[in-house]
């Protein structure tokens, strides 16, 4: 039989390598959702990057009629032609320009050079610069630029931006929408605000050395959701197989824990047979070697008294052994129900008066209260005998001073309810879970104390449920207990459940 400390000690060494198995999942698993949301956070970025890029490329190719309102003409006059040509990236063409460069000098002097400084970009910055953030940013390409860049890199989930002014202090884009400051008035504090500015996705815009007039801000409210997208399966895998792993570690163990009750059982089982054979084959030896001798051999009444002695001790072994192998054919579930009309009162009173006999050896009594008015079932005589001796001798056995039994017959609803009751020692709650299983005693100290070999009340529970019956245990410890049967008036049939409550 496997020791008890060997059993704790695999029990350890199975409980650190599913603890070790749950921590390196859980670290993988953290590694994977890092790593996503890492990839999440350089693919933000980038998109941000692209969509500063191309509003700064949109700026400084703003059409120059936009920067000057004072060159509505078109391109009849010399400075419409000028600006044409810039535009179109001719400024090296001396030939074409030669003649409205002309025509300009003859202008007055402070307009040309108006021009030249426009051509060379410097006013252009000056008057971008005058200008208010929102005047600057077109929000229709800044939406759709923010949504081409993100849907390139498989960021498909739902956002708000928005683009802070540094100069008012508040936000003048939001969500596709401008945002109206007035002078004086308060920031307002939304949802949406608070969470984009703690978002940690942002870029500065139209950032030069001297300033940063604003900053594009983006928040994703289900960020989780996409990080966690791709490592959904890999947790979800790992949960699954690690609640198996734990399922079939908790099995184990429950089968071992088992395994060890029903050898121990069995050992017990093994050491009670012993027992209980030992005293008659003891018995029948000693009054086999007193017939054999020739004083009590010449003595008829003495060889007559010992034939008798042996005979006794002879069916004694016999009871035992039949017990042990109509459990056998119980759990094979070999055997026949020989169903005839049986009146239980009639049952009862001879159990019960072959009980008293040993009952009032220890100064106690059995008594009887039939209450049950159609006392006549349908089922095997000598079955339903055995279940009431099982639960008298049993009532018997565990009350260790007077006992105190008494039997109770009641009608219910399908049959007859029988009921055996006994101010004995009682049972407490993980008694009564077994006290039905093979081989299973409730010990009172030592082993011996009590004769059997624990097959009476597993007998007992099949051969009800046989009958289509119930039984159920009552008891306290130290407050005794009461066994309630519940037999049908008919024949019944042979139920699969345990009907044990």
């Amino acid at each position: 039989m496997m020791k008890k400390s060997f059993i704790w000690v695999l029990i350890a060494l199975m409980a650190i390598s599913l603890v070790g198995i749950i921590i390196i999942q859980t670290r993988w698993i953290k590694w994977s959702i890092s790593l996503n949301e890492e990839k999440f956070n350089k693919e933000v970025a980038s998109a941000l990057n692209h969509v500063e890029e191309e509003l700064a490329s949109n700026e400084n190719t703003l059409d120059l009629d936009l920067l000057r309102g004072d060159f509505t003409a078109g391109l009849s006059s010399p400075q419409s032609k000028l600006e044409y040509y810039y535009r179109q990236g001719r400024m090296g063409d001396s030939t074409a320009i030669t003649g409205d460069l002309s025509g300009l000098m003859h202008q007055n002097q402070p307009s040309f050079r108006r021009q030249l400084s426009l051509l060379e970009g410097i006013e252009v910055n000056e008057l971008l610069r005058s200008k208010d953030l929102a005047e600057r940013i077109d929000i229709k390409k800044l939406s759709s630029s923010l949504r081409k860049h993100l849907v390139r890199r498989d960021i498909d989930t739902d956002y708000h931006y928005g683009v802070y002014s540094n100069k008012s202090d508040a936000f003048i884009i939001l969500d596709d929408n401008y945002v109206v400051v007035e002078e004086g008035s308060q920031y307002t504090d939304t949802p949406i605000n608070r969470g984009l500015l703690a978002s940690s996705y942002s870029i500065n815009l139209f950032e030069t050395e001297n300033e940063v007039p604003g900053v594009l801000y983006i928040d994703f409210p289900n960020r989780n959701r996409l990080v966690f997208k791709d490592a959904w399966l890999t947790i979800v895998g790992s949960i699954v197989f690690t609640g198996i792993i734990l399922f079939c570690f908790s099995y184990t163990i429950h089968v071992i824990f088992k395994q060890k009750k029903i050898s121990e059982m069995r050992t017990d089982f093994i050491n009670n047979m012993t027992h209980e054979f030992k005293t008659p084959i003891a018995t029948i030896n000693l009054a086999a070697d007193s017939i054999t001798s020739p004083m009590v051999a010449a003595e008829p009444n003495k060889v007559s008294r010992f034939a008798n002695i042996i005979k006794q001790e002879n069916g004694r072994m016999l009871k035992q052994v039949e017990k042990v192998l109509q459990m056998a054919l119980l759990e094979k579930k070999d055997y026949k129900l020989r169903v005839t009309s049986v009146d239980l009162h009639e049952t009862i009173n001879r159990a019960v008066e072959n009980a008293n006999l040993q009952v009032e050896q220890k100064g106690g009594h059995v008594t009887t209260k039939f209450l049950a008015t159609e006392p006549v079932i349908m089922a095997d005589q000598t079955h339903i005998s055995n279940i009431i001796n099982n639960l008298l001798d049993n009532a018997n056995k565990y009350s260790p001073e007077t006992p105190d039994i008494r039997v109770v017959t009641e009608n219910f609803g399908g049959g007859v309810r029988i009921s055996v009751e006994d101010k004995g020692i009682g049972m407490t709650k993980d008694q009564r879970k077994h006290i039905f299983d093979k081989f299973y005693r409730v010990h009172t100290g030592n082993l011996h104390d009590v004769k059997g070999f624990g097959l009476g009340l597993s007998y007992v529970k099949a051969m009800v449920l046989a009958h289509g019956g119930t039984i159920e245990v009552q008891s306290e410890s130290g407050l005794g207990s009461s066994f309630i049967l519940r037999l049908p008036f008919g024949n019944g049939h042979q139920n699969t459940d345990n009907g044990v409550t």
